[in-house]
């Protein structure tokens, strides 16, 4: 009996270690580099997401050593994601690397400003989707979905209100974008006035917010939403975020 005691805890012990090292369901990069505005909800982004890999068993991995992106380390990665990323955070090796990332059938995240990041990197742009142009100030408005077959967008369903700095996008970049989340202007004042950057009309009956695409052999997801470090803790937003990582890691809906 007490042999038998032994060999039962040493089972338990051992399912428990297999367990705990089993094999994620897929590794992301997450990239935070910042060459312009820096935003306060990074912070809550990268903590955020830390906690979506040990929720729904993924492993995160925080982009700090300059040197490091290569081609070799990116092997380990499903996915790379840009969290709020600004201005030009990549030389033109890093960027080819990025290029071959992709092209090898991988996926890309980029969150909110990560649209307002290497404008003159066109293969990014056209990776993106659509660019930042300009934002008014931080609003309430009520969201609309766009595509309700796009998992993760059931906490924005019946015009849900929602915080936020509503991001106007220039021109299309690229074809075959697939819009899912949008913004009702009619709910909010969509002008704006920077002076030399421009004027900011809105953009009309179609203000598109998140939006997925195949793109050079891999897959792109892309979401304005992410501004306010609040956001972060929105069950709503971090639904939809991480059905759009799940789809970029894995290609499955």
């Amino acid at each position: 009996m007490k042999n038998l005691k032994i060999f039962l805890i040493f089972i338990s012990l051992q399912c428990c270690f297999t367990a705990a090292n089993a094999q994620k369901q897929f590794k992301v990069l997450l990239v935070t580099t910042t060459r312009g505005w820096h935003h306060e909800s990074i912070h809550a982004g990268v903590l955020a997401l830390q906690q979506m890999g040990v929720r729904n068993f993924f492993d995160v991995v925080l982009w700090e050593d300059p040197n490091g992106f290569t081609d070799k380390y990116l092997e380990q990665f499903q996915a790379v994601i840009f969290l709020n990323t600004t201005g030009d955070i990549f030389d033109e090796k890093q960027q080819k690397v990025m290029e071959r990332f992709i092209q090898s059938g991988k996926g890309f995240v980029g969150i909110h400003s990560a649209s307002d990041t290497e404008y003159d990197w066109d293969w990014y742009t056209k990776l993106v989707g659509r660019m930042f142009h300009i934002h008014p100030t931080v609003q309430t408005a009520k969201m609309k979905v766009l595509d309700a077959k796009f998992p993760g967008l059931q906490g924005f369903a019946n015009g849900k209100l929602w915080t936020e700095e509503w991001y106007e996008f220039g021109p299309e970049k690229t074809t075959g974008l697939n819009y899912i989340l949008g913004v009702d202007e009619t709910t909010y004042n969509p002008k704006t006035d920077w002076g030399a950057r421009g004027k900011g009309q809105g953009m009309g009956a179609l203000h598109p917010l998140a939006w997925y695409h195949n793109y050079d052999g891999g897959r792109a997801f892309y979401t304005a939403l992410g501004h306010l470090p609040t956001n972060f803790s929105e069950p709503a937003f971090l639904n939809h975020l991480y059905a759009g990582i799940f789809w970029a890691a894995t290609g499955k809906k």
